[in-house]
């Protein structure tokens, strides 16, 4: 679920502006799933331009606190999240911990990085939602820690089914600042692509995981 409209294609425009998502349908890349994709996202390159970045840090840190309330703790999904994450918890004065994506292998063997304490509420931060696996891994760790999982936010999701189900089988809150829909309905009013582009763009979405393979 987005927060809200205008968000969501104000965002879209600054990831297309900048680099961050790029669309290519004609010549799609390669995931390391080996899903063949027309579309590829690298919110990190959003830490590099102050603006947009700040952006992205306000209008996470007021929509948390509208959806979900002041949590304890903001924790941020390592590594693509952990910058934005860290903007966030500076912003609204909150400390701040991140989860690897498997415990450490040597010292205190940690998923979790920072200081938690049982019953404490948190809000987890992403940087963009695909399947939603590697997402829901980072709450199960914080579960496991003892601690009230609020919810999740995301600056980005593709808006696959299976995320959404994974989301709701795991009763975790997603919103996201935009998302799949918005993105292809901006590209095409902005002419970064065209109306026939953005149709192969709308089947990719229904089946990734079977798109661009010759039968």
């Amino acid at each position: 679920m987005i927060f809200n409209k205008d968000t969501a294609e104000k965002t879209a425009e600054l990831l297309l502006q900048i680099n961050a998502i790029k669309l290519n349908p004609k010549n799609p890349f390669t995931w390391a799933s080996g899903w063949k994709s027309p579309i590829y996202c690298d919110n990190r390159l959003t830490l590099s331009f102050p603006a947009i970045r700040n952006y992205i840090r306000e209008e996470f840190s007021k929509n948390i606190e509208k959806q979900f309330g002041k949590p304890d703790v903001i924790a941020g999904v390592a590594t693509g999240a952990i910058g934005i994450g860290m903007l966030v918890a500076e912003y609204m004065g909150l400390p701040f911990v991140y989860i690897r994506p498997e415990p450490k292998k040597h010292g205190r063997q940690n998923q979790v990085e920072g200081f938690l304490q049982k019953g404490q509420n948190v809000v987890v931060v992403e940087d963009l939602i695909s399947t939603g696996k590697s997402s829901l891994l980072a709450v199960e760790a914080l579960r496991e820690a003892n601690v009230n999982v609020k919810g999740m936010v995301a600056i980005f999701t593709y808006g696959f089914e299976i995320a959404e189900e994974n989301f709701k089988n795991a009763k975790v809150d997603l919103y996201t600042l935009s998302n799949y829909q918005h993105l292809l309905n901006l590209a095409v009013t902005k002419k970064y692509i065209t109306e026939e582009e953005q149709s192969a763009l709308k089947e990719w979405s229904v089946a990734p995981d079977s798109w661009g393979i010759e039968v």
